[in-house]
Formats: structure tokens, sequence, C-alpha cells
């Protein structure tokens, strides 16, 4: 084996991008597993779809500041790379002044560096650091992104002294890193993050808040609920907030994507369950997986922005036991996670 694997040269492109293919399906294969490696892998029939509605240019910057495995900056290049008519200054541009993050755990950041490398990106902007610990009110324009697609792990807590850094207190990973992401917004800039679908309704005072927030900060233009098994690995239900800065909030587009089957393994998400989605988001338009809701319809108190379907709600699915075994087992951990903080607090 170390004879053939010696044999191998992928100094082409096309060598290169065997060897990438190869290297997605490794991390993909750790996203299957759940738990630990679950947490660096977003199904890229997803992430193509968020990059489509976002529709990103030459010459602007692109930051994740939860980069896992750095697919978004990876899926982003490609979609630049295949523009028509790039020049030799477009692409010095992508290679250098284009894709951005931050990854805060040690293996996944070396997933990250090489991900991007073997993608085409000789010299991945990726910073070993914990994002969270930038105080956001010294973020200056300089620090600023035209466009941000992200996941951010939620279910993980932060410590006092990090929650400092943020208006808006809380223990909540992905609160955080929401609040990040809307402050590195430019003016006129376009966001994509998943986030746990709980937030569009949860009553704490941090989720209303950050409702409030993101509603007078934020055209949250574009809501994206996602159907259990969308992750594969995690039983957690999911949305993705697609927003733009710099106006508040008009109207909201929702759509509830469902696929028509369980997703699990054996079965995940493929560019074809995303297509309408993208052909839909384009101009608003209303169909049973799809509604419109006034802004000024929405509750000034709790800031609900709960995905409820006019035509019928959602589609009854029934998850197979594993997948049930799994949202179990993710309960579980943010259970011993909470009673961790209570103990410490005793």
């Amino acid at each position: 084996m170390i004879d053939l694997v010696d044999e191998l040269r992928f100094r082409s492109q096309t060598e290169k991008h065997e060897l990438s293919h190869l290297y997605e399906a490794k991390i993909k294969n750790m996203g299957n597993a759940g738990r630990n490696g679950g947490e660096y892998y977003t199904p890229r029939p997803l992430i193509r779809a968020m990059i489509r509605v976002l529709d990103p240019k030459i010459g602007e910057r692109i930051y994740d500041g939860a980069c896992g495995s750095a697919g978004f900056l990876c899926e982003a290049f490609d979609y630049l790379s295949r523009q028509p008519g790039l020049t030799t200054d477009d692409l010095h541009t992508l290679q250098t002044r284009t894709f951005f993050g931050k990854e805060k755990k040690s293996l996944a950041y070396v997933i990250a560096i090489m991900n991007m490398i073997l993608h085409g990106i000789e010299a991945p902007n990726v910073i070993h650091a914990n994002t969270l610990a930038d105080n956001i009110s010294d973020i200056q324009d300089r620090d600023r992104f035209d466009v941000i697609l992200a996941n951010p792990p939620f279910g993980s807590k932060e410590r006092k002294e990090v929650q400092q850094n943020f208006p808006i207190k809380t223990g909540e990973t992905a609160f955080l890193f929401l609040q990040h992401f809307i402050k590195r917004l430019k003016p006129g800039g376009r966001a994509a993050i998943v986030i746990k679908n709980t937030f569009l309704s949860n009553t704490d005072n941090a989720s209303v808040s950050l409702r409030k927030l993101l509603l007078e900060s934020c055209n949250l233009h574009t809501v994206l609920d996602c159907p259990s098994g969308t992750f594969q690995g995690a039983g957690v239900k999911t949305v993705v907030l697609f927003f733009d800065k710099g106006a508040p909030t008009r109207s909201t587009w929702y759509y509830q994507l469902d696929p028509g089957r369980n997703m699990g393994k054996t079965n995940p998400l493929n560019d074809a369950d995303m297509a309408e989605f993208v052909a839909l988001q384009s101009s608003f338009a209303e169909s049973k997986k799809s509604w419109r809701v006034d802004a000024a319809g929405i509750d000034q108190v709790s800031f609900d922005l709960s995905a409820k379907n006019p035509d019928g709600g959602e589609a009854v699915v029934h998850r197979s036991p594993r997948e049930i075994l799994d949202e179990i087992a993710m309960l579980d951990i943010e259970s011993a996670e909470v009673l961790a903080v209570i103990r410490g607090l005793l």
C-alpha cells in the first residue's frame, strides 16, 4: 500500500481535483459519523444553494468565522472560478483577497487548510483562533465583509468572559456567532447563516433580543426551513437565515424544504432537492411550500418568527429509529452541558 501511495504525484490541476474529491469524501464520512465529525461537515448541496442565492461577485470579500472544514469557502471558490471571462487579475483576486475564515479547533483548522489547498486556493486566509474572543465593539469598517456564509456550532456554551464581548449576553455559542456576523457584515452586505430552528420561537431574553436586532438592523428576506435528517449524524432541525444589512425587514419569504422522503446516511440531501427553492427564491414566489410574512404582522413583544406554513403546515415525516436515537443522544449531550453549568454555579 505504501508503494502504491508513493507512486501518486498530484502535480497537475486534474490530479489535484481528483484528490480534492477523495478528501471531501473523507470529510463527509466524518460528518456521517456524527458527534466529533459531524460538526465539521455541512451538506454540500445546501451550501451550493446558499451560495447561488447570495450570488457572490469577483472582488467581494467572503467570510466564515466558524469555517470547520472550509466547505463554504471551497464551494464559493468553485462557484466564482467557474464564472466566464475571468482575467488574470480576477484569478489573483480569488487567490489572495476573497476568502477569509477563522476556526477554533485544531483538527478542523488543519482539515480546512488542506481542503482549501486541494480545491486550488494556494494560500488560504484562515486563522486558527476563537472568533468569539474578539470584542465586537472593536470591529471597524476595514474588518467587515461583503458576503458571510456560515454554519456556526450550536448547543455549545461559552464562558462568562467571552460573553462580555457581546451586547446580548448568552452562553449559546450560535447566538454569539450571529451577533458577530451581523457586526462583521458591511452595509449592503449579504449573509446566509445556518442556525437551530428553535431560534425562531424561543422565549428567553437572548433569543427575543437577537431576533429584534436582526429584524431592525437587517432585511431578513428569506428563511429556509430544513427537515430533520438534513444534517446527518444530528437529529436536530435547522433553518437558514438569509439577510442583507442596512435596512429593516419589511417582509420575509419562507420556504419549507420537503424532499418527499426520509433523509439519512443512505439517502442524503442532493442538488435536485434544492432546485425548487433556488428557483422560487429569486422571485419570492408563493407555493404550497412557500409563503410570505409581513414584518408589520410580527408580534412586537416576542418577535416570534416561527415557520408556520399557512397551506397546511409541515408534512408528516416518519423518522427512522436511527434518527430518533441520534436526536435523543444530542439532547442528552445538551442536558449534560446545562447540568454542568448549573453545578458550576452552586
